[in-house]
């Protein structure tokens, strides 16, 4: 196959979300909000809080999208995992997936670029297949990111929710898979989105890896998010000679329904043709894009050579527009029996239980 022609069709997707609910209702037993607040302000009603770390959803993920796509795994070139809520920083959580999936010996690597890090790794692995490098590649999404919450603060803690999802990439010579992308940051307002407690910053000093303090300026980046999608994904069109008419579902970042709307107009879209589960999983950051894209082919809303755009934003402020053509086929060649272990604790409890052991921490802003 001729490099030239190449393309990385998406031939596999699966998704895994972790059992345990938390409605607003439980959320309102802890923090001074309601229903009513935080379902008028974001569009949210429940999120998932997982019992498992981040290792253990990819792999749930990944066994997944591979039996979608009708591969083992010991035939994968490429691994990349999107994620900013690590288990360990070293060794990368890609390296875990690789050994459990059984694809020895294959590249393996992390990329985080926050709630984008999905349509980074997109990018990413696209890129390898089409100049050669690898023939296939396993792209995985995904955030255990309650750990990090800081359950006291209303405002940021209302927002997220753990999950993840894969897809399988596979060359091909049919104009298939991502046609076009915008990639870009606003580092000048990479202050505006910051989570304190998590990094290098925080070791071996009077400070504590794992108590987080949230800078979270909410109508800053309400702002830049709406300006850098819109503009992402009108630049990732004009490539492709495509416009707005042109797609027939937005697949955005599931981060704030009001963002989804004012993309969608700003976008020309109308909200119709725009896929929306933010009330039912909140923010996963890095897993909301693919975890909607699987359930927008479990709900039938992904046709045969469908045109897809998909536009995300996360802290940096990194943003992303990109402009997808899905293939022929819309189910999966064979479905997989693997399963997270059983969980005991209630979504409340595991959230409680953070609650206690965050309360007994100080942190410092380095």
């Amino acid at each position: 196959m001729s490099t030239q022609t190449r393309a990385a069709a998406i031939t596999g997707w699966g998704k895994c979300l972790p059992p345990a609910v938390l409605s607003n209702a439980d959320i309102a037993t802890v923090l001074d909000t309601s229903d009513e607040w935080i379902t008028t302000r974001t569009g949210i009603r429940e999120r998932r809080i997982s019992h498992v770390g981040l290792g253990e959803l990819m792999y749930v993920a990944s066994a997944r999208a591979l039996a979608c796509a009708g591969m083992d795994g010991k035939q994968l070139e490429l691994i990349v995992a999107g994620t900013t809520s690590y288990d360990d920083q070293v060794p990368n959580v890609a390296s875990g997936i690789q050994r459990r999936v059984g694809a020895d010996g294959c590249a393996a690597m992390d990329v985080n670029t926050a709630c984008t890090s999905f349509l980074y790794s997109l990018s990413t692995a696209t890129a390898l297949i089409k100049t050669g490098v690898v023939k296939n590649a396993l792209v995985i999404g995904a955030e255990v990111i309650s750990p990090f919450i800081d359950w006291s603060d209303r405002n940021t803690a209302v927002l997220f929710g753990d999950g993840a999802a894969a897809v399988v990439l596979e060359a091909t010579d049919r104009e298939e898979g991502l046609l076009a992308e915008r990639l870009g940051c606003y580092g000048e307002s990479r202050e505006i989105l910051r989570v304190h407690g998590m990094g290098a910053a925080y070791a071996h000093q009077d400070r504590i890896i794992g108590k987080t303090e949230w800078q979270f300026e909410g109508q800053e980046i309400f702002k830049k998010a709406v300006q850098g999608m819109a503009s992402a994904c009108g630049e990732a069109l004009a490539k492709v000679g495509k416009t707005a008419h042109d797609i027939d579902l937005v697949i955005p970042h599931q981060a704030n329904l009001r963002i989804i709307e004012a993309v969608a107009k700003k976008t020309g879209v109308p909200m119709e043709r725009v896929y929306v589960n933010v009330q039912r999983y909140g923010n996963m950051s890095a897993a909301t894009v693919p975890v909607a894209l699987c359930e927008a082919l479990e709900e039938g809303r992904v046709n045969p050579g469908a045109l897809l755009l998909m536009p995300s934003f996360g802290g940096g402020l990194t943003f992303t527009g990109h402009v997808v053509r899905w293939g022929n086929r819309i189910t999966p060649i064979r479905s997989s029996d693997v399963e997270l272990p059983p969980g005991e604790e209630s979504a409340l409890a595991i959230v409680q239980r953070y609650r206690a052991v965050h309360s007994r921490r100080v942190v410092t802003r380095a």
